[in-house]
């Protein structure tokens, strides 16, 4: 997984609460092979009618290169399937801004690159009227915890570990790793003055 600090990316608005992983990737295609991909599963049910056609006025069917996501409150809450992040990163989106997400969802987001930037309630709104029905190139800096469109720039609220794991592009595994020496050091020492709890070793 590629670490980032900023990302720069077209933008469209779901203005829709309580999203959740089910409706992001319903549940019959949960079988189908990641390697496949599931980019087109994405909200399935929301984006076409009974037949399968695309809405064509459903936001997420408008334009294709899209990158980020605005939408409302409770986003990716429900079950905590997974695939409702490679969904949306299948799908080639990077950032979801909501005022609120489901706590699963948000951490897996996180260990697979998806930035769950979460921004107030009416800092959303405002980005939401600024960006309109179509769609806007805005900038997204982890760094500074800032999202930035033309002349404005917007605050979000991230998870200090959350966003040292985005920016080395680091799930739990790579940042448990960076404390190898404290715990190899720790090791050595419960061999020392515990070895009576120590396993004994192989003839």
């Amino acid at each position: 997984m590629a670490g980032w600090t900023v990302h720069e990316g077209r933008t469209v608005v779901l203005p829709l609460d309580h999203v959740d992983t089910d409706q992001l990737i319903p549940a019959r295609f949960m079988s189908v092979p990641r390697s496949e991909g599931y980019g087109d599963y994405l909200l399935h049910d929301l984006r076409r009618d009974e037949v399968g056609e695309l809405h064509p006025d459903f936001p997420l069917n408008r334009e294709n290169g899209i990158s980020i996501l605005v939408t409302g409150h409770n986003f990716g809450s429900g079950s905590s399937r997974e695939a409702a992040v490679y969904a949306l990163i299948d799908a080639g989106f990077r950032v979801v801004i909501a005022p609120s997400f489901g706590d699963i969802f948000a951490g897996n987001a996180v260990n697979n690159g998806l930035l769950p930037a979460r921004i107030d309630a009416d800092h959303a709104a405002l980005l939401a009227e600024i960006l309109g029905d179509g769609t806007a190139v805005i900038q997204v800096d982890l760094e500074s915890r800032r999202i930035a469109h033309g002349d404005h720039s917007l605050p979000f609220t991230l998870d200090e570990g959350w966003r040292t794991k985005l920016i080395n592009g680091w799930d739990d595994i790579d940042l448990t790793m960076q404390h190898a020496a404290t715990i190899g050091a720790y090791k050595e020492n419960r061999r020392q003055t515990a070895w009576w709890a120590w396993p004994a070793a192989a003839d």
